[in-house]
This record gives structure tokens, sequence and C-alpha cells, in this order.
């Protein structure tokens, strides 16, 4: 997949006129119907006017090619996060609203056992030996302070992952910090969580997690890896097409021998 034309496809091209006249004769071709520049992100030559012109060293910064496809990576990552924290919310909602209503709740669910017994004799179901019966007890035996701090703490959850899709979805080099280091440290309770209980969500997760980690450290270059954040806007500054004219038209000094 070519993600610079697919992006221009979709947003237009981009077009800039440098002043040095070596880079300029680069981007530029004049044509029967009138002058056409560059687009600097796909390459493709554009008729009309240019969208700005200056120094070369003030063209604005176009993402193309695998800067792109990693835009999207991390925009995938952002809605994931979006979407667990929104459940995480809802699941606070419900602790509350629980924690309020318990008494009520309770005593439905105290009338509703017995009558759900003989139907759960025929399904082979014994609750009353239920692990499932038994955690709903076990939460109706908990005080209202406890349940109201951890819905605080979902709250809070919900918070961070909120947090790490903003910061994702708009490409900051503080969201790739705050995503590897938090999910980093929440990857011992998701392992741990595994070991009670194996299943598909929780596995899917955990891959997810680890796969966000190790591609953010890897392509990303945090914590010095591959030589840290000056090699990593090297490498950015290097896929710009200003940047790969500008050093075709620098001449090159062979070294004497």
């Amino acid at each position: 997949m070519d993600w610079s034309l697919l992006t221009c496809a979709r947003k237009g091209h981009i077009t800039y006129a440098p002043d040095e006249p070596a880079l300029r004769d680069r981007l530029h071709v004049g044509t029967p119907t009138g002058q056409a520049w560059r687009c600097l992100r796909c390459g493709t030559y554009v008729h009309g006017e240019p969208h700005g012109q200056g120094p070369a060293d003030r063209a604005p910064h176009v993402m193309r090619g695998r800067e792109l496809r990693d835009a999207f990576i991390m925009r995938f990552f952002a809605l994931e996060r979006v979407i667990r924290g929104l459940a995480i919310v809802a699941a606070a909602y419900g602790v509350w609203r629980f924690s309020a209503n318990r008494g009520s709740i309770q005593r439905v669910f105290e009338k509703e056992i017995p009558l759900l017994k003989p139907l759960a004799r025929q399904v082979g179901w014994d609750l009353d030996h239920s692990r499932v019966v038994e955690s709903i007890w076990h939460v109706f035996s908990l005080k209202s302070s406890t349940l109201t701090w951890f819905a605080a703490g979902l709250l809070a959850y919900a918070l961070i992952e909120l947090v790490e899709a903003v910061g994702l979805w708009l490409l900051k080099r503080w969201g790739e910090y705050f995503a590897v280091v938090a999910t980093a440290c929440g990857l011992p309770v998701e392992i741990y969580e595994l070991t009670d209980r194996i299943t598909a969500f929780r596995v899917g997760a955990l891959v997810i997690n680890v796969g966000l980690v190790v591609y953010l450290l890897v392509s990303k270059r945090l914590f010095g890896i591959r030589g840290g954040k000056e090699a990593y806007e090297a490498h950015r500054r290097g896929e710009s097409l200003i940047e790969v004219e500008q050093a075709a038209t620098t001449p090159h000094v062979e070294a004497s021998g």
C-alpha cells in the first residue's frame, strides 16, 4: 500500500516553492498548461501555484511513506484505548449505582435465586455451590466505602487509558512515553490474571499491550534505544522530500588518496 498516495487522495496534495534556485528547479517543472510543483507527500507533480514558499528549512514537515503507516498504527492503538477507557468508565458508574442501590438489588436477588434453582438443576448448575453466586454474595457484604474506593480506582484507571489515547492520537512523544510506562506497569497484573484463568479476551489484551510496548520502544527509539530521539528525528528528516532533494543538490566531495 502506498500510504502517501492514499493520504493525498483523501486530504489533497501539499506543494512548496523553496527560495534556493537549485532545489527549486528540482521541485518545479513547466508544462504547456502551466507550472507544476512536486507534492511534498507523494512526489506527484501538481499543476497550479504552490501552497507555500520560502527558505527550505521553513518548509512544512509532511508525513510520508513509513511515517504515515506508523501514524495509522498509533491511532489504531489510540482507538483501542478510548474503547477500553469508556468501558471502564461504564464499569465505575455501575459500581457506584450498585453501591447507592445495594439494598433493593440484594432484596431482588434474594427473592429470585430460589425461583431459579429448579431451572438451574435441569441444566446441571448447582447454584448453592456456584462461584458466580458466591462472588455476588461477597459483593453484597462489602462496605459502601470499599465500593466507593473501587469505583474511584476504576475512574483513575479509565483516565490513564484516555490520556494514553490522546497522546497516541496526537502523535506526541510524551504520549509514547506515557503509553509505554503505563502499559508496562499493567503487564504483571495481566500475566497474573492468566495464571488464574485463560480467556480469549485476556490473551488478546495481553498480546495488544505487549505489541504496543515493543512497537513504541523499537520504532520510536524511546529511552535511548537505537540512538534515541536524535536518531529518530534524523530518520524523520531523512524521509522528507525536501531533505532528499536538497541532498541531491549538494556536491559530493571525494576524499583524496
